[in-house]
């Protein structure tokens, strides 16, 4: 990452994470940088979820390690990760209109986790999230290995999660992720 994008990622986060102080009451943007300034990984993988409308914003932190945890905080799926199957098995067994590619390789290449449904529901409690949209969550093995993948949204004030064939793809659903530094 070049001097000036670095530069513009952390004025953006920062921007991001004062503005949503109750996100993350008891963690100082301080401390935060101190730990993303010698992380080129971190960054890059910040950048990817910023660059694809993912928002990221803290959301807590681990007070022995001093870890922070980052997750994609738009108001909607990010849409620069939108349209894709869940896994490379499911892409591979397409056989017509296959997406540009899949939610677990995508996520893989950003350097980051995929949410698991019980983390989306925790993103859930700090906020209304994908009021309009889906978002894939990593599926279990007994579900994958029947052919399904899962994915939650928010509707009528709850938080839904369903099931669809891992190889469905919607132009409304994509996903969210975490990054902990």
């Amino acid at each position: 990452m070049k001097a000036q994008e670095r530069k513009e990622l952390l004025q953006t986060l920062k921007a991001r994470f004062e503005k949503n102080m109750d996100r993350h009451e008891d963690v100082q943007w301080k401390d935060v940088e101190a730990r993303l300034e010698n992380n080129p990984a971190a960054l890059k993988a910040l950048g990817a979820m910023e660059a694809t409308g993912g928002e990221p914003d803290v959301i807590g932190h681990d007070k022995a390690s001093g870890r922070v945890r980052f997750c994609d905080c738009a108001a909607e799926s990010p849409a620069g990760r939108r349209s894709l199957c869940y896994d490379r098995a499911a892409l591979d067994a397409r056989k017509e209109h296959k997406p540009q590619g899949s939610v677990v390789d995508v996520a893989q290449e950003m350097g980051v986790e995929l949410l698991t449904e019980d983390q989306y529901r925790a993103l859930q409690m700090l906020g209304e999230f994908d009021m309009k949209t889906s978002s894939w969550v990593r599926t279990p093995p007994e579900v994958r290995s029947l052919g399904g993948a899962l994915f939650c949204d928010r509707r009528y004030g709850r938080v839904f999660v369903y099931h669809n064939g891992a190889q469905s793809y919607y132009g409304a659903r994509g996903f969210r992720c975490l990054l902990d530094v």
